[in-house]
């Protein structure tokens, strides 16, 4: 059972001075080292800076938070992996598509932490929901603006061909009312 005295209670990790999180996150990345010496050094550090003797960390702490950071970091290993076959497969597709798939999984990402901290016992601080509400408003905008161009590239390309079939039918005879038909089915596409 959860006690809720510590609920949303920062780990030591969190309340650690950014210099000293900084070397622990560093050497937490340094698979040549164990995380015994990462426990002293960072102890160690602790020490030195002279923090009370209760901001040590534990080695059940350190693990955890060594689990923690592995997990977010296969996260952000398999998310580039996406990215890349993405990438891969859609490198000479219009920049449309691939904003469309983009913003399609920044969309899933939201959803998904949102549905992950309801399901949690962790405060869902106002902040990062002002940052969430703002960022899906950015994307929506970005959708927006993408389509918005998309329909203007594609306007602008019709009534160039519109422009260049008229002279084609012109010159090869057509009549005037069959060269605005024409006309008329290559706009009504864009």
């Amino acid at each position: 059972m959860t006690d809720k005295r510590t609920r949303g209670k920062p780990s030591k990790i969190d309340q650690l001075p950014e210099d000293i999180k900084a070397e622990l996150i560093e050497l937490l990345r340094d698979r040549s080292v164990t995380q015994t010496y990462v426990l002293e050094k960072v102890n160690s550090m602790i020490r030195a800076a002279g923090l009370p003797e209760e901001e040590e960390l534990s080695r059940s702490g350190l693990n955890r938070y060594a689990t923690q950071m592995a997990t977010v970091g296969s996260k952000i290993q398999e998310a580039r992996e996406v990215s890349k076959q993405w990438v891969d497969q859609l490198g000479d597709k219009p920049t449309g598509e691939v904003s469309k798939i983009l913003i399609e999984m920044v969309r899933t990402l939201a959803f998904d932490q949102v549905l992950k901290l309801s399901e949690s016992d962790k405060v869902v601080e106002p902040k990062f929901i002002r940052q969430l509400a703002q960022g899906v408003k950015d994307l929506e905008e970005a959708a927006t603006k993408s389509h918005k161009r998309q329909q203007e590239i594609r306007k602008a390309f019709a009534e160039e061909a519109a422009a260049q079939a008229e002279k084609t039918a012109s010159a090869a005879g057509m009549t005037a009312e069959g060269v605005a038909q024409i006309k008329r089915e290559i706009l009504g596409l864009a």
